[in-house]
């Protein structure tokens, strides 16, 4: 039985997902993500392929190492809106202090971590799913927030709506980044473009969901 404390072992642990995940990244963006292999990880971060997998896995995951903060992102907003403050207030809130941040879980990857998933299939699929895991997470905070009937639709389609928005202003912040658009430039055009989009929504859901 081990004798070190569980607080130094939990310290353990993160530093080496952490050194996992770093060596993973910079092989990823050295060689391609499709071309790297689980066992190229491990070797570089002398560690076994077991271990690897046991941290993560899916090798997706090493790629996208912040996908539960992503796909809890919707809820976690709604859930942190002020007294009256709608779902819809509250998720372009939550966007627009994300896109002032230059939040890399927002989008803001840098040109070689976005190119990285443009050039990768597998990649490319995975981000759809956590998109649509981002949404199912919304939708079930609604209808929990809303009280809604088991059979009511309307939590689910609202957090169509409101996912879709997120998912469209995303794909807009990885397009400015191919393009080669410096982070500053691309948090003021996204602020203006999240003016659009969220304003397209404000007729069917501006008092949706108040707190």
């Amino acid at each position: 039985m081990s004798t070190e404390p569980t607080g130094l072992r939990e310290s353990k642990k993160r530093e080496t997902r952490q050194l996992i995940s770093d060596h993973a990244t910079r092989l990823f963006l050295r060689q391609g993500f499709e071309q790297t292999t689980i066992s190229d990880i491990a070797d570089a971060a002398r560690v076994a392929k077991k271990t690897v997998t046991n941290y993560f896995p899916r090798k997706e995951d090493l790629a996208f190492d912040h996908h539960e903060e992503f796909t809890a992102g919707l809820a976690r907003a709604l859930a942190g809106r002020a007294p009256g403050e709608t779902a819809l207030a509250a998720l372009r809130r939550d966007f627009l202090d994300a896109a002032g941040r230059q939040d890399p879980v927002a989008g803001f990857a840098g040109p070689a971590f976005t190119r990285m998933i443009a050039d990768s299939p597998t990649l490319t699929t995975r981000l759809r799913d956590l998109h649509d895991l981002r949404e199912e997470s919304l939708a079930r905070a609604l209808a929990e927030t809303t009280g809604a009937a088991g059979d009511d639709i309307t939590p689910r389609a609202a957090a169509a709506q409101l996912g879709a928005a997120h998912r469209v202003l995303f794909g807009r912040i990885q397009e400015l980044t191919l393009a080669g658009r410096p982070p500053q430039e691309i948090a003021a055009l996204v602020t203006e473009d999240a003016t659009r989009v969220f304003g397209l929504l404000q007729p069917s859901l501006g008092n949706y969901a108040p707190a």
